[in-house]
């Protein structure tokens, strides 16, 4: 994979340290390319036909699948080994994380001091359930937990985490998803389009946030999450990295911005993490901040309707065993209807791919991002066209 851009605010393992993290990526592309195809092999060849025999009809949806899998012992070791290595990731980045915080947070404050950016935090924001219920991803803590004055233990955390989760796929900058956005849509669609504000919902880090700055240089670009560790993390990074957004902790379904204040609304697999009613109110939320004639686009991993079952069955190992209670159910809501019920106009609604480059080492089943597409929900407010002087 290549090799994560060492910015001032990302750790610096030592040799033993990267020796562990380059482990576990190993361990991971082995268990992703050697052992979880042979999972399609038992279930085509030995207990779909079975299934066939017995029923008069092929497995429907990747329910019925879970039920003929989950009693393969093949299977349920591949599935041990995947949750073993992910919990082996975070182990991995933790040595390199609480060896040097005290020093990643002191560089965090000199950044402030010298800030293009801004950082707004709001002690009295209480954090969703449905966010602090699990540690998502299996990432100790979660993205909210604070043992310290002024923590970023989350944000350093995830930000080396998930580049290795995702094995390098996201790009040296994590930046892969919002750059399909920007790229492969956004500019295809609207070439000549240049929003005056931005706003970036469920930013975590700010992975995908910062490649809008770059892409529409004038704008002012905002970004929002319930996480007041992982923001304090994402404004020293873009800091560090020369970028200038305006981060605030903010509930996506209920923000303090002013009706019609955005040109454009994004989300990175934000969508997921949040229940039904939570995406239906982020949804509303979105109509009410932008412009007439502004545009919405979230971004997520495929839906389970443009798989075949035993794909959607394999991509559904997270749900199950990832701490992503929310993965499967989201994937299998009438998102147009939701979009509909939010005020938006059933013309103005597209729903569609962006694509991402893969390499040759990620598989069709089970991987994160790994069909080649991410899946794009976008509404335009009203039926105005964009305009270029909105």
């Amino acid at each position: 994979m290549d090799e994560q851009v060492q910015h001032a605010m990302l750790p610096q393992p030592t040799h033993d340290e990267l020796a562990r993290q380059q482990f576990v990526h190993s361990l991971k592309q082995h268990i992703a390319t050697q052992i979880s195809p042979n999972n399609r092999t038992i279930y085509e060849q030995r207990l779909k036909p079975k299934f066939d025999q017995e029923h008069q009809r092929s497995p429907e949806t990747q329910h019925e699948i879970r039920q003929l899998m989950q009693q393969e012992s093949y299977y349920c070791m591949w599935g041990a080994l995947r949750r073993t290595a992910q919990e082996m990731l975070w182990e991995s980045v933790n040595l390199s994380v609480e060896r040097q915080l005290p020093e990643l947070m002191a560089r965090s404050q000199q950044l402030q001091t010298q800030a293009i950016g801004s950082l707004t935090l709001n002690p009295t924001l209480e954090v969703p359930v449905y966010h602090t219920a699990v540690d998502i991803h299996c990432m100790p803590g979660g993205y909210h937990s604070e043992y310290r004055d002024e923590d970023i233990a989350a944000g350093v955390t995830y930000d080396r985490g998930v580049y290795l989760y995702a094995m390098g796929r996201l790009g040296p900058l994590n930046d892969a998803m919002g750059q399909a956005v920007i790229q492969n849509y956004l500019k295809l669609q609207y070439p000549d389009w240049q929003p005056e504000k931005i706003l970036d919902l469920g930013c975590s880090v700010g992975h995908s946030t910062l490649p809008y700055v770059d892409a529409y240089p004038d704008a002012e670009v905002q970004a929002i999450d319930v996480a007041a560790p992982t923001l304090r993390y994402a404004h020293a990074r873009a800091e560090a990295l020369g970028k200038r957004v305006h981060f605030s902790q903010q509930n996506a379904e209920h923000t303090d911005f002013l009706d019609a204040s955005f040109d454009l609304i994004v989300s990175h697999i934000l969508l997921h993490e949040a229940p039904p009613h939570a995406i239906a109110n982020i949804l509303r939320e979105c109509n009410r901040l932008l412009k007439p004639g502004g545009l919405m686009v979230h971004a997520e991993a495929p839906l389970y309707r443009n798989m075949d079952p035993f794909s959607a069955f394999m991509f559904d190992w997270e749900t199950q065993n990832n701490n992503e209670p929310w993965w499967g159910a989201m994937r299998q809501l009438d998102l147009e209807a939701l979009t509909l019920q939010a005020g938006f106009a059933a013309e103005n609604i597209t729903q569609t791919v962006a694509a991402m480059e893969l390499k040759t080492d990620q598989l069709k089943d089970g991987g994160f991002g790994s069909r080649g597409n991410w899946f794009l929900l976008a509404a335009h407010k009203d039926s105005s066209p964009i305009q270029n002087d909105l």
